[in-house]
């Protein structure tokens, strides 16, 4: 059963003290070191500019720059919001702790290796469509 408790009794027998104050740390890193995601988007520019040398016409400034904004904003954004306050201990992942360490994917451990070539495919691949594209259209002019 229950008992009513006073205000009095509860006060002569509770220690009160003030709420704790948790501060939410937030990891913005996104884990991976900066070189491989500065690879990322080296690859994806580079591929902005093969396509941009290789079929340099007068309609294609306008829409290169636009997807070379949309690159740019793309990563851009998301580094900047890496640096927003409030600061965190939370660092980038060093390349040396990922090849010592590796990382935790949904599908198990991947070391340096296997997740750098598992962020890198996409863009590696797109790079080479972009070159080879190029290539047949120079050998069919």
């Amino acid at each position: 059963m229950s008992k009513h408790l006073t205000r009095e009794l509860v006060a002569r027998q509770a220690v009160i003290v003030p709420a704790p104050k948790f501060r939410h740390e937030v990891d913005r890193t996104f884990e991976l070191p900066k070189g491989l995601y500065a690879a990322t988007v080296a690859l994806y520019l580079g591929f902005l500019a093969v396509m941009a040398a290789g079929l340099s016409t007068p309609g294609l400034i306008i829409p290169m720059a636009i997807f070379t904004l949309f690159v740019v904003a793309g990563f851009g954004v998301p580094a900047i919001w890496t640096k927003l306050a409030p600061g965190t201990a939370f660092r980038p992942m060093s390349y040396a702790k990922l090849r010592r360490d590796g990382i935790a994917t949904l599908t198990g451990r991947l070391t340096a290796k296997d997740a750098s070539v598992q962020m890198l495919i996409l863009p590696v691949i797109i790079f080479c469509w972009g070159v080879s594209t190029v290539t047949i259209a120079a050998l069919v002019r």
